[in-house]
């Protein structure tokens, strides 16, 4: 049997992975009939999402190259967005780093079950029906702004973690301000409203790298279960492993993988505050026999007591009344994670 870890008897799915015989994985990672990936997903097809060059000087083209992408698809991937591959490539060898460290060095960021808080090196993070789980581990930290950053939940080893975070952190700055421009002017709001209702300079970056260790029977697992994201927008790097996968008319297909270009999720927030105008992808991931897939998604995220709804100059009584509740943010993620109807 698989040993356990002293962290309260939770086991990891690295270890899972490092101690199973061929062709077999326990009861609780098989998911049902109409969840399994060998079953589900569209074979032998790579959904081309839209792809925009985020360096177009034609802004008029590009705004309505991502209004289009966030109103149809609710996921797209930006290429020439000025991040260097360098700084993609040390954000990845630092947290591939972190995962392969042994498991008591992992444990030492465990997350506190006892914390509301997402942050820190973990495996579960929702309630799953039926009690099903997922092929993965992970740790979540947040990146920005450096009043909401715990450095208790940075790894130590390597020593340039933190060093590749704090610089890629930094340059998403950048991407980020355009984006949420973008979406704005093509709500016909002027430049700065979104960012501004989703916290402006308080908007928090949160980090999770995503752990997938190779899987004996990936025809029967997910790594990551359906789910759109709570976040307003994701940002996301993933290494070379096939594994993301996008709903698109009810159906599953695996989203091609663009090297160095940033996937971008429209998520809850966004499509609350647009009032549906753009709509959060629902999206999945799959794992690999023989190779271990990380990404690295950032979530864009309202501070927790940040109240999100339905942004006022989009709706009224008559033509567009609101379709989404006003909450606080920290209401609607305790609701999402518990499956509590919002």
């Amino acid at each position: 049997m698989p040993r356990m870890k002293k962290n309260m008897g939770v086991q990891r799915v690295q270890d899972i992975a490092s101690t199973i015989s061929e062709d077999t994985i326990p009861a609780e990672y098989v998911r049902s009939e109409n969840e399994q990936p060998g079953i589900t997903t569209v074979p032998n097809t790579v959904l081309e999402c839209p792809t925009i060059d985020f360096s177009d000087p034609d802004e008029e083209k590009l705004l309505k190259q991502i209004f289009e992408a966030s109103t149809d698809w609710g996921m797209y991937q930006i290429v020439n967005h000025d991040i260097s591959n360098e700084a993609i490539s040390k954000l990845q060898a630092v947290g591939k780093e972190f995962f392969e460290l042994p498991q008591e060095e992992k444990e030492v960021y465990a997350k506190d079950p006892n914390s509301k808080s997402v942050e820190g090196y973990g495996t579960f993070l929702q309630k799953e029906l039926e009690g099903k789980k997922g092929w993965v581990d992970h740790l979540f930290h947040k990146i920005w702004p450096p009043s909401a950053i715990n450095y208790r939940f940075w790894p130590k080893t390597p020593a340039s973690y933190r060093e590749a975070n704090e610089e890629y952190a930094k340059n998403l700055h950048k991407v980020v301000e355009k984006l949420f421009k973008l979406l704005s002017l093509g709500l016909g709001l002027e430049a700065q409203e979104l960012k501004k209702a989703v916290g402006g300079d308080d908007l928090v970056y949160l980090l999770k790298i995503n752990y997938y260790p190779p899987c004996p029977r990936p025809d029967l697992a997910l790594g990551v279960v359906a789910h759109t994201d709570m976040s307003a927008l994701t940002i996301l790097v993933p290494n070379e492993v096939q594994g993301l996968q996008a709903c698109r008319d009810g159906q599953w297909y695996d989203v091609k993988y663009i090297p160095n270009a940033l996937v971008i999720h429209i998520g809850d927030q966004m499509e609350i505050m647009s009032n549906g105008k753009y709509r959060a992808v629902l999206h999945r991931t799959t794992v690999s026999k023989d190779k271990t897939r990380i990404s690295w998604p950032v979530f864009l995220e309202p501070p927790a007591d940040q109240v999100i709804g339905p942004h006022p100059k989009l709706v009224d009584d008559k033509e567009n009344p609101p379709k989404y509740k006003t909450k606080k943010y920290s209401e609607y993620v305790y609701n999402k994670l518990n499956k509590i109807p919002q």
